[in-house]
């Protein structure tokens, strides 16, 4: 059973530089509900206490953004403390009946592309027939929160372009790289795939889809669901592993944060932690590897005005805030104006939306205020959840605004095509 790790706990100093980051902080003014509480409740339980269901919620209530590591002066490592806690927690708390059976069913659904497939025919006929406007005025919905937040968050559903397993490059072949398809990015979001794909043929790389890879383990892993998400990582480096790749790229920020940190995760498995190390070591974001190999797809002008959101998993799990913006900054005619309050979180957290609804829809709310000031025409991020999130929040404020995924941007400026015709939503 997993154990809050004390060395971590002992390196916050309680200084309050967390504070002003932390989502829920903002919203509540509870100590409890900041890294700095938290981080105190984990003191509490290496001391002795109990961990009760009171306890729970606040840790519970944390969205896992990260933006509490990126403020912090001590170097304080949140995000693996909060992951130790909550896989320390979930075998302790006895949720209730409905909460079990709900999550459950959230994380044998999202973490299963399969699964996934097979609801997309009935979810576009629910779509098509306006069904989903309906449900969407249900009073039924208003008692069960997790599938009226799903209602309201359901993108709309295209067609799915299939991934070859392999794609050549165009011209001179400059990298072989393996491609993520992710779980949730396949199946609702393809086209950002089947962008990903284009690009990075454009700039010389072979591409690598095997088709036996699964789920990273990500949503599992956040919500301390560690055997379940162990196990997945596993899989996925299995499926790799055979390919010969110079890396591996993934569009989803989530996922790029928990596939880097395999080789900490899986540190203690002798049969996998050097093959977890090899596999973390390759693992780049799609920008991150479009900056090191330097463009030689010619660009087209894509003029349009718009605002770039970081991806918490992105910009402060993984550090990655320069790249995509300077991959924006060489489209031609492509303006991009910056997002005030960038580093708050806007409520989607994996799956945090679903299972706390009211917070995550005032933090999409606050996001979607904040984007629509800057006056933009569409709005690019870097993770899928994140696209649902506060699409659903501009929808709610009558707002109507375009959004895109970084390399649909570049895909419709290497195609000369118009950003508004690269991916209908």
């Amino acid at each position: 059973m997993a154990e809050i790790p004390a060395d971590l706990v002992a390196e916050c100093v309680h200084c309050g530089f967390c504070l002003p980051t932390c989502p829920t902080y903002l919203l509540w003014g509870e100590e409890m509900d900041s890294p700095r509480g938290r981080i105190h409740l984990m003191r509490q339980v290496l001391d002795g206490a109990a961990i009760n269901e009171s306890m729970a919620v606040h840790f519970d209530r944390c969205l896992g953004c990260m933006a509490c590591v990126t403020a912090c002066p001590s170097g304080v490592k949140y995000d693996e403390l909060i992951e130790a806690t909550r896989a320390a927690v979930e075998p302790r708390v006895a949720r209730p009946a409905r909460d079990r059976a709900m999550r459950t069913a959230v994380f044998g659904l999202f973490t299963d592309p399969r699964r996934l497939r097979w609801m997309r025919g009935p979810l576009r006929g629910y779509q098509r027939a306006g069904l989903d406007r309906l449900v969407r005025r249900s009073p039924v919905l208003g008692r069960l929160p997790t599938v009226e937040a799903m209602a309201g968050l359901l993108p709309p559903l295209g067609p799915v372009e299939p991934i070859p397993a392999h794609t050549p490059a165009e011209g001179r072949r400059r990298a072989r790289v393996g491609l993520l398809l992710g779980c949730v990015q396949r199946e609702f979001f393809p086209a950002v795939n089947a962008a990903t794909v284009r690009v990075l043929a454009a700039e010389g790389c072979e591409v690598i889809a095997p088709p036996s890879q699964g789920c990273c383990g990500a949503l599992s892993l956040h919500a301390g669901r560690e055997t379940e998400a162990l196990n997945r990582a596993k899989r996925l480096i299995a499926s790799f592993e055979s390919q010969a790749v110079d890396a591996i790229v993934v569009n989803v920020a989530g996922c790029g944060s928990a596939m880097k940190d395999y080789g900490r995760l899986l540190a203690d498995d002798p049969r996998w932690s050097e093959r977890a190390v090899a596999f973390s070591a390759k693992c780049l974001d799609v920008s991150e590897l479009l900056v090191e190999l330097g463009p030689v797809a010619p660009r087209h002008p894509v003029p349009v005005v718009a605002a770039y959101h970081d991806a918490c998993h992105l910009g402060h799990a993984q550090g990655v805030r320069r790249q995509p913006r300077e991959l924006l900054a060489g489209v031609p005619g492509f303006e991009l104006r910056e997002i005030a309050e960038s580093d708050i979180c806007c409520g989607s957290a994996g799956v945090y939306n679903l299972f706390e609804p009211a917070a995550a829809r005032e933090l999409g709310d606050r996001k979607a205020a904040r984007v629509a000031a800057t006056e933009a025409e569409v709005l690019v991020t870097g993770n899928p959840g994140c696209l649902m999130q506060i699409d659903a929040a501009l929808r709610r404020a009558g707002r109507s605004i375009r959004l895109a995924h970084t390399v649909e941007v570049l895909d419709a400026s290497i195609r000369g095509s118009s950003l508004a015709a690269s991916t209908p939503r």
